[in-house]
C-alpha cells in the first residue's frame, strides 16, 4: 500500500480512537480529518474546504430539518401520546397485550409527527411504563415495546435519517419518503405480530384491560375520542407527506406548512402558550445546530479521506470479498450493525455510507432500495447495548423497580425483528421500490 493509504487507515483508526475517548462527534470528524489530511498533503488539501462548507450551508433542502424538528417538538407538547394510548388501550378490548399494541400504534403516529426517538421513548416511558407495571405487564416486554416503538420515528417519514441520506446518496427526499412508508409499516407490523404471539405464549405477561374499566366508557364516546385525539395530527401528517410524495410541494415548503399546522393543532388542544413556544424554539435550535454542525465537520473528514485515496482502499477491500455485489451489501449491513453498538446513526451515515457508496454506484445497485436497507439497519443502533440511545432514554425515566437487565432483555426480540425486516426488504426489493414507482418518482 502507498503511504497515503496508510494515512487513510490512520484516519479511520484516529476517528474511532477520538470517539472512544469521549470527544464530541463533530470535533472528532474535523480533528481527525485535519490531522491526517495535513500529514498527507499539508494545507493545500483544504483549499477546497470553504467551497464545500458553503455548498452545505447554502443548500436549500436543509431548511427542512429545523422545520420538521419544530413540527415534531411542537406536537410532542400537545400530549398526543398520553391521550392516544388511553384510547387505543380501550379499543384493544380483551386482547392480551392490548396496551403494548397501543404503544406500537402510538409509536407509528408519533414517528410520523415528531420523528424524534428521544421524545417518543421518554414520553412513552413516563406515561405508560408505570401504568403497564401496575396492570401486571412483564417489565422486560414493556421496556422492549417502548424502546422499539420509539425507533420507528427514524424510518417513518418525515425522518431526519431520510433527509440526510437523500443528500449523501443524491436522491430525492420525496422518493425516500415514499420508499420508507412500507418498510416502516412492515417493522411496526412485525412488532405487533410478536406482541400478539407473546401474549398467547405467556398470557400472564400481558393481561388485558379489565372488562369493568372497558365497559365504563360507552362505545360511541370512545369513537368520538378517537376522532378528537387522532384526526388532527393524522390530517397534518397526511397533508405534509402527501404534498411531498405527490409532488405538489417541495420538502422545505411542506415542512414550513407542517410547522404552522403543528402550532394550530396544539392551539386547538388548548395547550399553546408563550412558555411552550419558547421551549419548542430552544429544543429545535439545539437539535438543528447539532445536526448541521456534524454535517459541516464531516466535510473535513470526507475531503481528507478522498484525498488520501481512501476510496481506492475500500475498492481493494471489496476485491477480497467472494460472492459479488450481494456480499458487498451484506458486508456494509454487518458494519452498520456493529457500529450501531458504539456510535449514533448520524456518524454511521456520514462515515460508513460514503465510504462504500462508489462501489454500489459502479455496480448499478438500485440506490432507493439500498437506502431503505441502510435505514432499516440503522434502527438497530438505537436498541443495541451498550450505547443504544433508546435504552439510555428509557433508563433515565424508568421507575426504580426497572433494572438495566429488564431493558436489555426486553429489546433483544425487537432487534431480531429488525433483522428479519432487513432480510425481507433485501429479498423483496418491491417493499421499498413499489410505492415510488407507482406514484412516478
Amino acid at each position: 500500500m502507498s503511504p497515503q493509504e496508510w494515512l487513510a487507515i490512520g484516519l479511520l483508526v484516529g476517528f474511532f480512537a477520538f470517539l472512544m475517548l469521549g470527544v464530541p462527534v463533530g470535533i472528532t470528524l474535523a480533528a481527525s480529518g485535519f490531522l491526517f489530511g495535513f500529514l498527507g498533503f499539508g494545507e493545500s488539501l483544504f483549499n477546497l474546504l470553504p467551497a464545500r462548507i458553503y455548498g452545505v450551508v447554502a443548500n436549500y433542502q436543509w431548511l427542512a430539518i429545523p422545520l420538521f424538528v419544530f413540527m415534531g417538538v411542537m406536537l410532542e407538547k400537545s400530549r398526543l401520546a398520553e391521550d392516544l394510548l388511553d384510547v387505543i388501550g380501550h379499543l384493544a378490548g380483551g386482547l392480551r397485550g392490548g396496551m403494548a399494541l397501543g404503544i406500537i400504534g402510538v409509536g407509528v403516529l408519533m414517528g410520523a409527527t415528531t420523528g424524534i426517538v428521544g421524545a417518543t421513548v421518554i414520553t412513552l416511558g413516563l406515561l405508560t411504563l408505570p401504568t403497564l407495571l401496575r396492570r401486571g405487564y412483564d417489565p422486560a416486554i414493556s421496556c422492549g415495546a417502548i424502546c422499539a416503538s420509539g425507533t420507528l420515528g427514524q424510518i417513518i417519514p418525515p425522518s431526519l435519517v431520510l433527509i440526510l441520506l437523500s443528500d449523501i446518496m443524491q436522491l430525492s427526499v420525496g422518493t425516500l419518503f415514499a420508499a420508507a412508508v412500507l418498510p416502516g409499516l412492515l417493522l411496526a407490523g412485525l412488532y405487533m405480530a410478536w406482541i400478539v404471539v407473546y401474549g398467547m405464549i405467556r398470557p400472564d405477561a400481558m393481561p388485558p384491560v379489565p372488562r369493568a374499566e372497558r365497559d365504563a366508557l360507552p362505545r360511541r364516546e370512545l369513537w368520538l375520542r378517537v376522532l378528537k385525539v387522532a384526526l388532527p395530527p393524522l390530517a397534518l401528517v397526511l397533508s405534509v407527506l402527501g404534498s411531498i410524495i405527490a409532488g405538489i410541494a417541495a420538502p422545505t415548503e411542506a415542512a414550513s406548512m407542517g410547522a404552522l399546522g403543528s402550532i394550530l393543532v396544539v392551539g386547538l388542544a388548548g395547550r399553546l402558550n408563550l412558555g411552550v413556544l419558547r421551549e419548542v424554539m430552544r429544543s429545535t435550535t439545539r437539535t438543528s445546530a447539532m445536526v448541521l454542525f456534524i454535517l459541516i465537520c464531516s466535510q473535513v473528514f470526507s475531503l481528507a479521506f478522498r484525498g488520501l485515496q481512501g476510496e481506492k482502499l475500500i475498492e481493494d477491500l471489496f476485491a477480497f470479498l467472494p460472492g459479488g455485489i450481494n456480499t458487498a451489501i451484506w458486508f456494509l449491513m454487518a458494519l452498520i450493525f456493529v457500529l450501531g453498538f458504539f456510535i449514533e446513526w448520524i456518524e454511521i451515515s456520514y462515515i460508513a455510507v460514503p465510504l462504500f457508496l462508489p462501489i454500489f454506484v459502479a455496480a448499478n445497485v438500485d440506490m432507493v432500495w439500498l437506502a431503505m436497507l441502510i435505514t432499516v439497519n440503522l434502527q438497530t443502533s438505537f436498541l443495541t447495548p451498550p450505547f443504544g440511545w433508546a435504552l439510555f432514554f428509557l433508563r433515565g425515566v424508568a421507575p426504580p423497580q426497572i433494572t438495566t437487565k429488564h431493558i436489555y432483555l426486553g429489546v433483544l426480540p425487537f432487534i431480531a425483528l429488525q433483522a428479519l425486516g432487513l432480510l425481507l426488504v433485501f429479498q423483496f426489493p418491491a417493499i421499498a421500490t413499489w410505492l415510488p414507482k407507482v406514484i412516478g418518482w
